[in-house]
Parts: C-alpha cells; sequence; structure tokens
C-alpha cells in the first residue's frame, strides 16, 4: 500500500539519520571519558576502543530510543509543514491510521531496546568491571611504566624499574621502596624477573644490594646480594566484592528480589516501555500548524522525553529505597503514560475540541446572538 510504504520509508531515513548523529556524539562524549580514566590510571590505555565500545552497546537503549521518538516527530512535523497530512487525511485516513505502518516499522527496534535493556546492559557492565579488576590486579612489574615511579597495588611500595622484555616477566634497574611498619627497606638490582609459586608472586633480583631503616631505633643497616627473593602479591587472586544490581543477569535479578535488585528491574523492563509510550506520544505531539512553525512541538517532545526517563530514573531510586512497590509505580508511570498517549491521540484523530464536545452550550449561545 502507498500510504504505508511512504511513510515507513520517510521512518527509516529519519531514524538512520538519527541513530548516527546520536551514536556519534555519545561515542566522541565516551571516548574523552574513557580517555580520562585510561590517565588516571582506572582502564588499560590498549582497551580505550574496548571499553568504549562496551560502554556504547550499554547505552544503546537510550539511543534507539531517542532516535525512534525523533524520526517520529520529525517526520509527522515535516508532513504537516509540507501540507501532506492534509492529502491524506482528505483521503480518509485519520492519524489513527498511522499506527498500524509506525508499528509495522518499529517492532524489531522496540524488540531489540528490550532485549538491550534485559540482557545486554548487564553483560556490558560486567564486562567493563572486568576489564578494570583485570588491570587493578595485574602484578607490580607490569602496572609500573618505563622510566616512571609507581606504587603497588597494595599502596605500600614504590617501583622503579626499565622493561626490556615483551613479556613484561623480566626487567632491568630495579628500584623498590617499601615500608612495613617502622621498618623502611629500599632495594636495587640490575636485573629481576617474576615468578610465581603456590599461587603467590615473587620478584626475584640479581646483583644489587638493600639498605634497611629502622625508625624507631634509627638503625641502619646495609646488605649485597647475587640473588634476592621479594614477595610482591600475598593474594594474586583478590577478593571479589558483591557485585552491583546493574551488573546482576535479569534472571538474578528475579531469583533476588531485594528492593536494590527490583528497582533496577523496573529500569530495564521501564526502558523498553517507555520506549513504546514515546513511539505513540510522538504521534500525538507531532502535530503542527503550518503557520506557526515547529519550534513549539518540538520543544514539547523534548519535554516529554526528559521528563519521562527522568521519572524512570526516579522509580528506580524510589523502589530501592522502598519507598514505593515496583508493580505500583509501573502501573502508575507506564499505564498512566500509555492512558494518556491513547487520549491524546484519539484527541487528535477525531479533532475534538471542548465546542465539539459541549453543542449543547454552544448551541443556544448563537441563537441568542442572533
Amino acid at each position: 500500500m502507498l500510504f504505508h510504504s511512504s511513510f515507513r520509508k520517510d521512518l527509516a531515513r529519519s531514524f538512520g539519520a538519527t541513530v548516527v548523529v546520536l551514536a556519534t556524539i555519545v561515542m566522541t562524549i565516551l571516548l574523552i571519558r574513557t580517555l580520562g580514566q585510561a590517565t588516571r590510571g582506572s582502564v588499560n590505555p590498549s582497551e580505550v576502543l574496548l571499553v568504549m565500545g562496551l560502554t556504547v552497546t550499554g547505552h544503546l537503549t537510550t539511543i534507539l530510543t531517542l532516535s525512534l521518538f525523533i524520526a517520529v516527530v520529525s517526520t509527522l512535523s515535516r508532513m504537516y509543514a509540507d501540507s501532506e497530512m492534509v492529502i491524506w487525511f482528505s483521503s480518509g485516513h485519520g492519524l489513527g491510521s498511522f499506527i498500524r505502518p509506525l508499528f509495522r516499522f518499529a517492532w524489531p527496534i522496540l524488540l531489540g531496546i528490550g532485549l538491550l535493556a534485559l540482557f545486554v546492559w548487564p553483560w556490558s557492565n560486567r564486562q567493563i568491571q572486568d576489564l578494570r579488576d583485570r588491570f587493578e590486579q595485574r602484578n607490580d612489574i607490569e602496572r609500573v611504566a618505563p622510566g616512571q615511579f609507581q606504587e603497588s597495588a597494595g599502596g605500600k611500595r614504590v617501583f622503579f624499574i626499565d622493561k626490556d622484555s615483551p613479556s613484561n616477566l623480566t626487567g632491568s634497574n630495579v628500584f623498590v621502596s617499601s615500608v612495613d611498619g617502622p621498618i623502611e627497606s629500599i632495594t636495587t638490582a640490575k636485573q629481576g624477573r617474576i615468578e610465581i609459586s603456590g599461587g603467590e608472586r615473587f620478584l626475584y633480583l640479581q646483583q644489587g644490594q638493600q639498605m634497611l631503616k629502622n625508625h624507631q631505633t634509627g638503625e641502619v643497616r646495609m646488605t649485597e646480594f647475587q640473588d634476592y627473593q621479594l614477595l610482591i602479591d600475598p593474594n594474586a587472586k583478590l577478593a571479589v566484592a558483591d557485585a552491583p544490581s546493574r551488573m546482576i543477569s535479569t534472571l538474578g535479578l528475579l531469583s533476588q528480589p531485594s528492593p536494590v535488585n527490583l528497582g533496577e528491574l523496573s529500569w530495564r523492563i521501564g526502558l523498553a516501555l517507555a520506549a513504546l509510550n514515546l513511539m505513540l506520544l510522538g504521534l500525538a505531539v507531532a502535530s503542527v500548524n503550518p503557520r506557526v512553525g515547529r519550534s513549539y512541538h518540538l520543544a514539547l517532545a523534548l519535554f516529554c522525553f526528559v521528563s519521562y526517563y527522568n521519572m524512570v530514573n526516579v522509580g528506580q531510586s524510589w523502589i530501592a529505597s522502598s519507598r514505593v512497590s515496583m508493580p505500583g509505580f509501573m502501573l502508575a508511570l507506564h499505564g498512566g503514560a500509555f492512558l494518556m498517549a491513547c487520549a491524546w491521540l484519539a484527541q487528535r484523530h477525531w479533532n475534538l475540541t471542548w465546542r465539539n464536545a459541549l453543542p449543547q452550550i454552544t448551541a443556544p449561545s448563537r441563537e441568542l446572538g442572533a
């Protein structure tokens, strides 16, 4: 059908262009943020693009939802401004006739948003956290850059090393300064290598010397050695803290219905429901008077999107703090938004006004005036 195909083509062009623009903006912002984290030592510099890609994947739900909403509003606004809507209305197609082709176009996008929110969002958060944990748990020789002083993972040692091995297991010109209670030790060696024994990492130094200073007694002792063994990581594998709710799978949230988990679950489900309701709201908001312009309706559409998403985030906080129940809040927010969208769309479809709704009041006034 010409009506359906023409409308879907316009939506596809607008949606594709919006996704490209929004994805570019988000990727630029996240790239700057990730580079800042890499300079602070929170992210491995060689994994910046990987972390950025995983972060963008986690935010695809918002990008796709906003792109779909903008595509609906911009496409219909253009059709109003170009008087195309007048042609469709005069041929017997009301505003409600756009719902069917809109759903035929948008159902794969809505399905993708739901899958991304329920499954891809926690997966991407886990992957990012794993990359950060792996970078934080790297051994002390790996975390030191050539020619730079840097603290160890526990903060009790300062390392300086010239690394000349591609495997990062050996190095030359090693300097280690450590503090253990009142004892301060400074160790230097020409060469060093990493070995793991019994689940613990040891640094084997060759041809060096060590100075021990007791800050309580003031005693200083100097020793030279040919071979020296230094324990650098007593626990090679750090204890894993409880994963936050954003990293727990959806099935895990359902199996552990704590307030925090229910708040996270309401946020994930709310993203999919918000995409559906915003799509219907876009049909109603996009009504434009060609003589007035589109600025007012675009501002109203942006206000609707920001308000809706803020309420989804606020609802997550309220549910996590046990201020409201998850079913009650979701029914009030998403059910209310759906009813409002349907009512607004019906008013646009039938062109209902107070004058049309109250004919018995307006008719006598016209007769009296005559």
